[in-house]
């Protein structure tokens, strides 16, 4: 098992990973409250990063803070098949992340990734919420840190009646997109999440989706594009609260108050991503 006093090589995110992470069993709650682990990550993939660019609207030469994501997910998963991680992943719902850079990463130099587990108590509808806390270290310093939140256990739906009609959202809207029809493909390609919900309507299908769903953080990323365009400027941090699913081949209109550090992607009238970010200061 994995000690914070070890540090083991990170393993990569990918299919052989995913296969891994679906076939994993629930286990006891009582030793997961001592789940730390750490690993070393090497050097940032910088061919990946750009790749990440291209695809997400950046700048070719940027290092977006929602690249580091993709570090920490490798760590979560790592994490979560430990064998003291108590519950089943496949079926795990991603609610809400929060990034921020403490110190721009130095892709010269190797990364170690630390991550925490906390179990919260069951919400009043029977839901139990794992929150990942991730450290991104470079030479003993935190240059990075990434919470994210899943749902492991859902609690009892609830029931709305009446139509639907089109959630208010506070800002301007400075962008939208389309999302193809194989983006799912294509982010999992450069992410390493290859999640079958993402993928294919047969896949989506096979796990319960009506239709697959591109990632959320996809949309984040995206967001992210988007502010730093209409900011003129790189953001250090964003937070994430993932409220509704964004099906493939469907457009996201992005909204923020020019003055405000809150934004809003809304998909078919319904808020579908919702937080806020930090400017870095000039």
């Amino acid at each position: 098992m994995t000690t914070p006093t070890q540090t083991t090589p990170l393993p990569p995110l990918n299919a052989l990973l995913l296969a891994r992470a679906l076939f994993k069993r629930a286990g006891s709650q009582r030793a997961a409250g001592a789940l730390r682990t750490r690993y070393d990550a090497g050097h940032l993939d910088t061919a990946r990063l750009q790749r990440y660019n291209a695809a997400l609207g950046f700048a070719a030469n940027a290092l977006p803070v929602t690249f580091y994501y993709l570090v920490a997910q490798r760590a979560h998963m790592a994490t979560m098949l430990d064998p003291r991680f108590p519950f089943r992943i496949a079926g795990m719902i991603h609610a809400g992340n929060d990034i921020t850079e403490q110190c721009r990463v130095d892709a010269g130099r190797p990364l170690v990734i630390t991550t925490s587990v906390a179990i919260q108590p069951p919400k009043p509808s029977g839901a139990i919420h794992v929150v990942l806390d991730t450290a991104g270290e470079q030479e003993g310093k935190t240059m990075f840190t990434c919470r994210s939140d899943y749902v492991a256990v859902r609690g009892a739906r609830v029931t709305r009646n009446g139509t639907r009609h089109e959630e208010p959202v506070h800002g301007t809207q400075i962008a939208s997109w389309t999302v193809d029809a194989s983006a799912g493909r294509a982010y999992a390609a450069i992410s390493g999440d290859w999640n079958p919900i993402h993928l294919w309507p047969w896949s989506a299908r096979l796990m319960g989706l009506r239709s697959p769903i591109i990632h959320g953080m996809h949309t984040v990323a995206r967001a992210c594009a988007a502010l730093e365009q209409d900011r003129g400027a790189r953001l250090t941090a964003i937070s994430a609260r993932f409220r509704a699913p964004v099906p493939l081949q469907s457009e996201v209109r992005l909204f923020a108050n020019p003055a405000g550090s809150a934004y809003t992607a809304l998909c078919a009238g319904r808020v579908a991503v919702e937080g806020a970010f930090t400017v870095q200061p000039p």
